[in-house]
């Protein structure tokens, strides 16, 4: 929240607390018109029936609102802050900041440490697995998490980005058995592309997939090689390398695009030993127990449910891994907070695998956080790729970018390029992350609607007004002119992109709590409606408030 924001809560609070209403803290919004003030409480609303109780001189919601707005007048923080507040009917306080403050809140950097300032928090995300389809999930997975990155970042707090990526299981036997089948020598396919490798990677796969559940003899064979795998023989060891590198290297071709990276990429097959390991170790102590010759947590005394950690064959699952992970993540990165995003189908697997991760060792208790999101799908229809259902993420960026050129006949192909990948990703950021989402080729395209490339236009537009001054010492990045505050009378288009402005610290600050990118998106949306609209609106170059107009588009383009 605003440091405006704080101050009434501060305040509110204080004078609840002296007529006898402990620990009740207003909730301040931002209205969406602005006749109703920059902020606004219904706080009196809330409590005037324990106060009726406690006090007999409010006999109403607006005597209490309005003693409430004569103490706060009196108080040096709140005159000091705002020019009017006001109650009216039926009990709403609204406060109107005042210009000076507004004005130097615009021109002086903020100098408040950020809310997560020492914070050491581990984002894990992407999760792609080798030997698969990089597809659409991955996208909105990667956007989300690397938005909350920088969120993180801006805040204060220590990131360290980190993906965790299945190498090792059926799907992996699966896509080997595939190269096998298709009679596909690996030396041969090492002298092809890239995108050609990949591409018979996954029909590889496919044709794996298929066998599994059709061939009774293939099921047994894949089964085979991936026990091959996991007592590590050498039978199928140089083939595994070479296609999990082939995985490696079109990843990372997404990330760049993405514009996103990693300080450390994390593999089931250097987990899987060392999480039986820590299982076995917890069974005489009463965590795990052997059922059936599988150990098992018994999720069930906790209100969660059981799950396999350790198979009877005696491979570690998903979750027995997820122990091994943990403590080897830790000793690279001791976090304050690690958070995973992963689907939200998986909210039961997280909580049994924290819960066991907390009886271990009690350093993970309140220290791991599932980041859960929902699913997409496109509007005007699925793709089939290869497996069948997939959505692959690099047809998604290219069919983006036919679009976008197509509509755009005169931009380059790297402006293309930037557009498509802010097209993509801010589609998968304006909603929150639980919301299933319908990607929308037009939508997300668009210039006119709530959209990556509209806000890149506007960023576009700011900078095409800066590029125009005259004095080649002020930098477009960082002009800040020291205008005069006094005798401006703001514009209705003025007023309305400044009072955005100065809302910005205090919506990040709220998204950090939240680790919802989608709340900046909302911010930078009005904002940009706010900016265009002033564009239009109010000459800038040459005009009478240049110095303070340059500052509004300066600010807008930051």
């Amino acid at each position: 929240m605003s440091a405006a924001q704080k101050i009434i809560i501060s305040e509110v609070k204080g004078i609840l607390t002296e007529i006898g209403v402990e620990g009740q803290a207003p909730a301040v919004e931002i209205p969406q018109d602005l006749s109703h003030g920059d902020y606004s409480t219904n706080i009196a609303m809330l409590v005037i029936s324990k106060i009726k109780t406690q006090n007999s001189k409010f006999r109403s919601t607006m005597e209490l609102a309005e003693y409430v707005v004569k103490i706060l007048n009196a108080k040096y923080q709140i005159r000091n802050t705002f020019s009017k507040v006001e109650a009216v009917k039926p009990g709403f306080i609204n406060f109107w900041l005042s210009d000076e403050y507004i004005i130097n809140s615009l021109i002086q950097k903020n100098s408040e440490e950020g809310s997560l300032k020492r914070k050491k928090i581990l984002v894990e995300f992407a999760h792609p697995n080798t030997h698969k389809e990089f597809h659409i999930g991955h996208l909105r997975n990667i956007a989300i998490g690397e938005s909350i990155c920088r969120i993180i970042e801006y805040e204060g707090g220590s990131i360290f980005r980190t993906n965790y990526q299945g190498d090792i299981g059926l799907h992996v036997a699966k896509a080997i058995y595939g190269i096998q089948d298709l009679r596909f020598k690996i030396q041969d396919l090492e002298t092809k592309s890239l995108e050609e490798k990949i591409k018979t990677l996954g029909e590889a796969y496919a044709l794996g997939a298929k066998a599994y559940e059709e061939d009774k003899d293939a099921k047994k064979e894949i089964q085979e090689i991936n026990a091959s795998l996991y007592q590590k023989q050498d039978k199928y060891k140089d083939i595994w390398e070479k296609t999990r590198q082939w995985s490696l290297d079109y990843f990372e071709i997404i990330y760049k695009k993405l514009n996103t990276h990693f300080d450390r990429l994390f593999f089931e097959s250097e987990v899987y030993e060392k999480g039986k390991e820590i299982v076995e170790s917890h069974v005489e102590d009463g965590i795990f127990v052997k059922d059936a010759g599988a150990i098992i947590f018994d999720g069930e005394k906790f209100n969660l449910h059981k799950r396999v950690f350790v198979t009877k064959e005696g491979y570690a699952t998903y979750e027995g891994k997820e122990m091994a992970l943990a403590f080897l993540q830790y000793s690279l990165f001791p976090f304050d907070l690690a958070l995973h995003i992963v689907a939200q189908e998986q909210e039961g697997y997280f909580k049994v695998v924290f819960k066991a991760l907390e009886l271990i060792d009690n350093k993970f208790k309140n220290s791991e956080k599932h980041l859960s999101y929902g699913m997409v799908e496109l509007k005007e229809g699925k793709m089939s790729s290869r497996s069948g259902n997939i959505i692959s993420a690099f047809w998604l960026i290219d069919e983006a970018k036919k679009r976008i050129k197509n509509e755009f006949k005169e931009i380059t192909d790297y402006v293309v390029d930037k557009v498509a990948v802010g097209a993509v990703k801010y589609s998968m950021l304006k909603f929150a992350k639980n919301s299933n989402i319908s990607f929308s080729f037009d939508e997300s395209i668009s210039l006119q609607g709530n959209s990556g490339p509209y806000l890149q236009y506007t960023y576009a537009r700011t900078q095409s007004v800066l590029a125009k001054i005259q004095n080649s010492k002020i930098k477009t990045q960082n002009y800040n002119s020291k205008f005069k505050t006094k005798g401006l009378n703001f514009e209705a288009e003025e007023a309305g992109v400044l009072r955005q402005l100065i809302q910005f610290e205090g919506i990040v600050e709220d998204a950090s709590e939240s680790f919802s990118p989608n709340l900046i998106c909302n911010y930078l949306f009005d904002l940009a409606q706010k900016f265009n609209l002033f564009y239009q609106k109010c000459p800038i170059l040459k005009s009478e408030k240049e110095e303070f107009r340059l500052t509004l588009t300066s600010k807008t383009g930051l």
